[in-house]
């Protein structure tokens, strides 16, 4: 057996997800990341309705509808500093820890539409460092703590969140996130 793998060019799709995946990575020390392949261009029908028709008012030219993703942004170095210092208090906060992963995403997302509608720019979420339990062979610890920064980068919540980091040790540290949100359209 040699150790060459037999490989094939990948599609479209498998491109995107590879672009999306190795999007956050960073190269390991005195590594370059190579070059990003170009993406194909849309697929353009060969007979592009008129503007004002009312079927190229309802799709777009390449028949998706994508919407962009605002990306993450980090929070600004004066608010983290006035949270560890006590003179920037947070809006609201959640407990998430104790429940279970379905019950906890629900309960998040709807805090989070409240807080938006509220007019809050800074949350807390708290979600518990996964402290000992049992201690069975195949229990897992830590899975809210895991979770809620993946569910925070999930598209339906991308809408409302501008950004999130780990908390002050004095709002739990590493059990706790602080969110910040996005101002509610229409919002003065």
């Amino acid at each position: 057996m040699t150790g060459r793998r037999r490989s094939r060019p990948l599609n479209d799709e498998e491109r995107r997800l590879w672009a999306h995946v190795v999007r956050g990575v960073a190269p390991m020390k005195g590594r370059v990341l190579p070059a990003p392949e170009e993406e194909p261009a849309p697929v353009v029908p060969a007979k592009p309705e008129t503007a004002s028709s009312p079927a190229a008012l309802a799709t777009p030219l390449n028949g998706t509808h994508k919407p962009t993703l605002p990306p993450l942004a980090p929070m600004e170095r004066r608010t983290l500093q006035g949270l560890r210092r006590g003179t920037r208090a947070v809006d609201a906060i959640i407990d998430l820890h104790g429940m279970r992963q379905d019950e906890a995403h629900g309960a998040l997302i709807h805090f989070l539409h409240r807080s938006q509608n509220a007019g809050h720019s800074l949350v807390l979420v708290i979600t518990g460092k996964g402290g000992a339990g049992t201690g069975g062979l195949f229990e897992e610890r830590g899975v809210l703590r895991r979770s809620v920064p993946h569910w925070l980068r999930l598209p339906d919540l991308r809408s409302l969140v501008v950004g999130f980091e780990e908390a002050s040790p004095q709002h739990g540290g590493s059990g706790a996130l602080y969110v910040r949100l996005r101002r509610r359209r229409g919002a003065g």
